[in-house]
């Protein structure tokens, strides 16, 4: 069982984006979170990074591409 809020697993990634966010892991939104998320510049990225670390960043990089190749 799984105590953290934060998802740890692609499928509770997905989970979270698709069931509790309401989100479509549609190819543009997709492509964009993509490039946002590769973009150091990007300031929703830094918050990112600053409250949850760049561990978690990459994670959550990995799990887009998943979706991507998914698609």
């Amino acid at each position: 069982m799984e105590n953290s809020i934060i998802p740890q697993s692609y499928e509770a990634w997905r989970h979270c984006i698709i069931v509790e966010c309401g989100l479509e892991l549609t190819p543009g939104f997709i492509e964009e979170r993509i490039s946002a998320l590769q973009n150091n510049s990007d300031y929703y990225t830094q918050q990112f990074v600053r409250l949850y670390g760049q561990q978690q960043l990459k994670k959550v990089l990995g799990w887009f591409m998943q979706a991507q190749q998914a698609l």
